[in-house]
Formats: C-alpha cells, sequence, structure tokens
C-alpha cells in the first residue's frame, strides 16, 4: 500500500492507494505547530482500523509520497518517516526529485509542489493542452502545455478567503454557509452573499479559463480543464468551462512521482 499526504496551507489530505486505486482518503486540517510525534499519532488514528493495514503504524504500507506547501509541516513529517517508518522507502517532493514536468518559469523553485503535482497527474490522466482549476485556500490555474510542460498559471484568492474578508471587512455582513441560494437575486443579505461568492466565483473561472485557453493553444477547444480541490464541487454546477472533476488529482500526482522516483531511491 502506497499512502500518498497532500499537505495545504488549510488542510491535509490523506490517500491510501493499492496499485493505483486510491481505496481510503482521509482530510484533516493543517496546523504548523503539530509535532511529527502527533502527527505519528494522528496518523495511527486515522489508519489503525483500517481492514487493509496491521494494527501497528507502518503496518502494510510499503511507500509513502509527500508535498507540503507548509515547510514547517514537511520538515515535521521528514522526521515522521525517519522515526516511525523507517524501513519503507518515502519521496518527499522537493528540488532534485524527478516529477517528469519540465518547468517554464521565470523561477521553478517558486511554484508551488502541488501545482507542479497536479500538472504531472493531468498531463498523465488526460494529456496536454491543459488547464487544472484547484480550488483551496487560493483558486490556482494551472496551464500544461501538449508536451507535458508546466506553463505557468494565475493565482486568485480562494473561496472561504473571500467569505472571510465579507464577513471581517462588511460592518454588517457576516461569515456564511457555504451553500447555493434560491436564486442568483438574493432575498436577503445571507443569499445575497452566496449568490456572490457561487455565481461570482464561476464567472471568474469561466473568464480566466477562456484568455488562458487563447494562450495555450491554437484551438482553445483542444485544452482539457480539470476541477479539483477540497471547494470545487460549489462550482462545478455553475461553470461552463470545466470537463472533467478529478478530487483526487495531487494524490494521483504523487503516486505518479513516487513511482518515477523509487527505482532511483
Amino acid at each position: 500500500m502506497l499512502l500518498t499526504i497532500d499537505v495545504g496551507n488549510t488542510h491535509t489530505v490523506l490517500g491510501l492507494f493499492d496499485g493505483e486505486e486510491i481505496v481510503e482518503h482521509w482530510r484533516i486540517s493543517t496546523d504548523a505547530r503539530r509535532t511529527a510525534d502527533e502527527l505519528a499519532v494522528l496518523l495511527q488514528g486515522l489508519m489503525g482500523a483500517h481492514p487493509l493495514l496491521g494494527e501497528e503504524l507502518g503496518d502494510g504500507i510499503e511507500g509513502i509520497a509527500i508535498c507540503s506547501t507548509v515547510p514547517a509541516v514537511l520538515h515535521e513529517l521528514r522526521e515522521v518517516t525517519r522515526r516511525y517508518y523507517g524501513d519503507v522507502p518515502a519521496v518527499l517532493v522537493e528540488p532534485g526529485i524527478k516529477t517528469g514536468v519540465p518547468i517554464l518559469m521565470d523561477n521553478p523553485k517558486e511554484v508551488g509542489t502541488d501545482r507542479i503535482i497536479n500538472a504531472a497527474a493531468a498531463a498523465d490522466l488526460y494529456g496536454g493542452p491543459a488547464i487544472v482549476v484547484d480550488f483551496g485556500t487560493a483558486t490556482t490555474f494551472d496551464a500544461v502545455s501538449a508536451r507535458g510542460e508546466y506553463a505557468g498559471g494565475v493565482i486568485a484568492p480562494g473561496i472561504e478567503i473571500s467569505v472571510e474578508a465579507l464577513g471581517v471587512r462588511g460592518a454588517q455582513l457576516r461569515k456564511i454557509e457555504l451553500a447555493r441560494p434560491r436564486s442568483v437575486i438574493g432575498k436577503n443579505t445571507v443569499e445575497a452573499m452566496q449568490a456572490g461568492i457561487i455565481y461570482g466565483f464561476a464567472g471568474q473561472v469561466d473568464g480566466v479559463v477562456a484568455r488562458m485557453k487563447k494562450e495555450l493553444a491554437d484551438d482553445p477547444d483542444d485544452v482539457t480543464v480539470i476541477a479539483t480541490g477540497g471547494l470545487a464541487p460549489m462550482v462545478l454546477g455553475e461553470s461552463s468551462v470545466i470537463d472533467e472533476h478529478e478530487p483526487w488529482l495531487t494524490l494521483i500526482g504523487l503516486r505518479l512521482v513516487y513511482e518515477r522516483n523509487i527505482s532511483r531511491m
């Protein structure tokens, strides 16, 4: 079994692969204050009762692949793999790791590892050209060329960030549930805010993707648009440009990168 761990700014997603099939997954909050020992206890709690794994931490785990946008958490996870999974091959995505994705950026080190991993998965699953829209703490748009290269991207404030900003900066506004309102024209303040968030972000996605398609391919219809991230379902039904929804895109990319590197270890 391969354990994959995708550490984002807000949430950490874990996936368990049996071959190419993801058989279990978990989502927890990301806390940069957690120590390696605390993370090990958390992993034991999540995986200890799984029927495909043993009762002891590490039983049944044959490999680990990790990417993180939070350096402090990556440091502690490195310690987890050393102390608790010492005999298990581990791939931590960082400079020097083979991803199979050429990065066409002014400074490749600036690009988040999760975005490169997403590009690797998109190229493998759907081919290029493609655009990955990841609905996380930020909403990111990542362009994959016809040759599978990471061609660049767009970063916009995420849905939850926008909701929190409205609640904090609006004197008569408050935090709301992220849900579709009855109609675009809200009949109360909550529905008006929900409409602004849901339909506003759908319009943003459609507009940004349309512009990116023109720069990425001679024929915009050749570009596959893939949505991923925990908040993607909020926008899927309202956006007109999304072709595929793959909630485990980053975990799949981690599996691919693990396979590309394990033979070199």
